[in-house]
C-alpha cells in the first residue's frame, strides 16, 4: 500500500475515529513507507495506533515486542473485537498454545503478533520468525534498552539482533519518557538507520502539578481531603511499599473511602480482579506500587497521587502522566517526606556499578530539586527531556500559583478540585440536566459496561472507552447511525455492543438507575472483631488478605488508642523488658533507632506491637493529674 493511500477510512472503520492526533499520521506514514522510526509520545498521546494502522493495511504481519504481558493479552482481545487478527506469545502459554501460534504466525494468519524481549532473545526465535511474513517491528517502551533510562532491562539489549538477523525490516521504536541521551542510546543500540525521528511535546497543560512535603501523620491527612476533594472522580495513588499499599487502603477504608490495592505479593487473580473494579468504575481508588499502571489504558483519571519520592523524573512524569489521558484537566500530587530522600540515597549506595551507581546518585538530585527547587515545575519537566519551553510560568502548578483547595482548607465530599488558570477544562455535558441525572447516566452505563465485560470475559475499557462513555452521555443517541458518529465507536464495535447500548439508554430513559454498592465491615472493626474471636495474628492477616506486617501496624494503633488490650502472646516478657528500656532510652518517635539497638531476633512487628502499648500507657499517665 502506498503512503498516499487513503488511511482515515481504516481509521473511521475500525477505532471510530475521523481523524488523527497530533504526529500519529506522520508516524504511519514513516512506517508504511519502509522507514525506520523513534517516536517519544507522552502517556496517553495514542502510540499504540501508530504500530496497529500500518500493520492492518500492510499485507503480513507486524511483531510488536512489548515487556507488559497484561497490555500485549488486552490488546490483541481489542484488536481481535475490532476484527484484526492478532496474537500474543508469551511464557504464560503451553506449549501446545506456543507452537499453535508460531505456526499460525509462519502462514501469515496474523496482522499484529505480540512477542516479550525475552521470547526474541530465546535462542530458537530467530529461527521461526525468519519464516514470518514480517512487515515491521515496533519495540515499545524502548527506553528499557538504555542504562541511562530509569527501567533498563538487560534482555532489550539483544533486541539489536534484529537489525542483523532483518537487515530489510524496518524497525520502530516506542517510549513515553526518554531523555535526549536516551534517545540517542536508542538509536545507537538498536541501529536504526536514518531514522525518521517524531518527538511530541513534554508539555501537558491539562496536568497541574502540586508540590507539598509533610511531616508524620499530616501526609495521610492531606491524603484524605484530597481524595474528598475528588469525589467520585478515578484516582490512582502510588505507594512506596507492600505494606504501606495495604495500610494505606485500610486507612482509607477506616474513612469511608473505598480503595482496593495492587502489589507484587498479591495472587494473580486478587490483582487483576482489584484493577478491573477500580478500570470498570467499581472502585474509584486504587493504591498500587509502581508496579501498576503500566499499559493501563484508562483515560478519565482525575488525579494521581504519589506518597513518596519517585527515583527519577522519567518515573514521576510517566507515573503521573496516567492522569488526565481524556484531555480533561486533572492534578498530579506529589506528598513527600524528607525520610523519602535518606531511602533514595540508602539504595543508591547499595548499587556495586560504580557508573550505575552515579547515574543513581544523578537521578536522586534531580528528582530533590524538583520537589524544592522554586521554578516552574512543567518547565523543569520540560528542560529535563531537553525541550525548552518559550514561557517561564505555566499557570498550572503551585509553584506558579495554582494550589488545591484543600491543600490549604477541609473541603467537603462532594467539592470539585479547583483548576488552574491555564489547564483545559473538560467539555460540559450538553443534552443532559444538571446534577442528578447527568451523573445518573454516567453510573447507569458504567454499571452496564462492568456487567457487559463480566459477560464477554474483557476488561470494561474494551467494551467502552470512558471518553465514547461520556460522549454518549453528552449525544444520547437513540439510532445506530448516531452511535457511529462518536468517537471510538467503529464499525466492528457498533456491530457487537450497538444495539445494547442503545438498549441501554432506552432502559435508562424509562426509570432503571444503578443498583449502587454494597456497604462492608470498616477494616479496623473487622480487626477488632476477628481478635474478640480469639484469631492470631496471622489468622487474621490471612482472612484479611494482608501481610502480617500490615495487620501488627493496625493493632499497634489499636493498642495506641486503647480499643484492644495487649496479649501477652504477642511479644514474651523477657523481650518486652528489652524494648520498654530502649523506648525509654531513645524515645518512641522513630522506630529504626529502637531496631538498631535491640537485638537482632527481636523483629520490627515485636517493636510495633510493644511501642503501641507503650505509648497508650504514657497517655493515660499524661491524663491522670498531677
Amino acid at each position: 500500500m502506498s503512503p498516499e493511500a487513503d488511511l482515515l477510512t481504516p481509521l473511521r472503520r475500525y477505532w471510530g475515529y475521523s481523524t488523527f492526533r497530533p504526529l500519529q499520521e506522520r508516524v504511519v506514514l514513516s512506517l508504511l513507507a519502509g522507514r525506520d522510526t523513534c517516536v517519544v509520545m507522552p502517556t496517553g498521546g495514542g502510540k499504540s495506533l501508530c504500530y496497529q494502522l500500518p500493520a492492518v493495511v500492510s499485507k503480513g504481519t507486524a511483531v510488536v515486542i512489548s515487556p507488559l504481558i497484561a497490555l500485549m493479552r488486552d490488546q490483541a482481545t481489542q484488536l481481535a473485537q475490532m476484527g484484526i487478527p492478532a496474537a500474543v506469545l508469551n511464557s504464560t502459554m503451553n506449549e501446545a498454545e506456543q507452537n499453535k501460534v508460531m505456526a499460525k504466525a509462519r502462514e501469515g494468519a496474523y496482522r499484529l503478533l505480540y512477542v516479550s524481549p525475552e521470547r526474541v532473545a530465546r535462542g530458537d526465535t530467530m529461527g521461526w520468525m525468519q519464516q514470518v511474513p514480517i512487515t515491521f517491528f515496533a519495540i515499545d517502551e524502548a527506553h528499557c534498552i538504555s542504562e541511562w533510562g530509569h527501567e533498563f532491562r538487560p534482555e532489550y539489549r539483544q533486541l539489536n539482533r534484529l537489525r542483523t538477523k532483518f537487515p530489510d525490516r524496518p524497525i520502530a521504536a516506542f517510549t513515553a519518557s526518554a531523555t535526549r541521551h536516551v534517545r540517542h542510546d536508542i538509536l545507537a543500540q538498536l541501529q536504526l538507520r536514518n531514522p525518521d525521528k517524531y518527538i511530541a511535546s513534554f508539555y501537558r497543560p491539562n496536568l497541574r502539578y502540586l508540590v507539598r512535603e509533610c511531616e508524620g501523620l499530616e501526609q495521610m491527612e492531606m491524603l484524605v481531603k484530597a481524595l474528598r476533594s475528588y469525589g467520585g472522580s478515578n484516582v490512582i495513588v502510588y505507594s512506596p511499599t507492600i505494606n504501606r499499599v495495604e495500610e494505606t487502603v485500610d486507612f482509607l477504608e477506616d474513612h469511608d473511602i473505598s480503595a482496593v490495592g495492587y502489589h507484587g505479593k498479591m495472587g494473580t487473580e486478587d490483582r487483576s480482579r482489584n484493577q478491573e473494579r477500580w478500570m470498570s468504575d467499581e472502585v474509584r481508588v486504587l493504591v498500587g506500587t509502581i508496579a501498576f499502571g503500566l499499559g493501563i489504558n484508562k483515560a478519565a483519571v482525575r488525579a494521581v497521587i504519589h506518597l513518596s519520592l519517585p527515583k527519577s523524573i522519567e518515573q514521576y512524569y510517566q507515573e503521573a502522566g496516567r492522569a488526565g489521558r481524556d484531555g480533561g484537566s486533572a492534578d498530579c500530587v506529589l506528598l513527600w517526606q524528607k525520610k523519602d530522600a535518606g531511602l533514595l540515597g540508602f539504595f543508591a549506595n547499595q548499587i556495586t556499578d560504580v557508573e550505575e551507581r552515579n547515574r543513581a546518585w544523578e537521578r536522586y538530585r534531580i528528582i530533590r530539586e524538583f520537589v524544592e527547587s522554586k521554578r516552574c515545575r512543567h518547565r523543569q519537566i520540560c528542560s529535563h527531556f531537553g525541550e525548552t519551553p518559550k514561557w517561564e510560568g505555566c499557570g498550572s502548578c503551585d509553584v506558579c500559583g495554582s494550589v488545591a483547595e484543600w491543600m490549604v482548607r477541609p473541603v467537603a465530599l462532594e467539592k470539585p478540585a479547583v483548576a488552574g488558570k491555564k489547564r483545559l477544562r473538560p467539555q460540559p455535558v450538553v443534552g443532559l440536566a444538571a446534577g442528578s441525572e447527568a451523573e445518573e447516566l454516567r453510573e447507569y452505563l458504567r454499571e452496564w459496561r462492568r456487567a457487559m465485560a463480566k459477560e464477554t470475559s474483557v476488561p470494561a475499557y474494551i467494551v467502552l472507552h470512558d471518553s465514547s462513555l461520556e460522549e454518549i452521555c453528552r449525544r444520547q443517541p437513540k439510532f445506530l447511525a448516531e452511535l457511529l458518529e462518536i468517537p471510538g465507536i467503529g464499525e466492528r464495535k457498533a456491530e457487537v455492543y450497538g444495539q445494547k447500548i442503545l438498549n441501554a439508554l432506552e432502559i435508562f430513559r424509562r426509570g432503571a438507575r444503578a443498583s449502587g454498592t454494597e456497604s462492608k465491615a470498616k477494616p479496623a472493626d473487622e480487626t477488632l472483631r476477628l481478635l474478640g474471636e480469639g484469631r492470631t495474628l496471622e489468622e487474621i492477616a490471612q482472612i484479611r488478605g494482608r501481610q502480617v506486617s500490615t495487620v501488627v501496624s493496625a493493632v499497634a494503633s489499636l493498642l495506641e488508642t486503647g480499643q484492644v488490650e495487649f496479649q501477652s502472646g504477642w511479644v514474651s516478657k523477657e523481650k518486652q523488658s528489652v524494648i520498654e528500656a530502649a523506648c525509654m532510652k531513645l524515645g518512641m518517635e522513630r522506630l529504626k533507632p529502637l531496631k538498631d539497638i535491640l537485638p537482632p531476633e527481636i523483629s520490627y512487628d515485636e517493636i510495633k506491637l510493644v511501642v503501641g502499648k507503650v505509648r497508650r500507657q504514657e497517655s493515660l499517665r499524661k491524663a491522670v493529674p498531677a
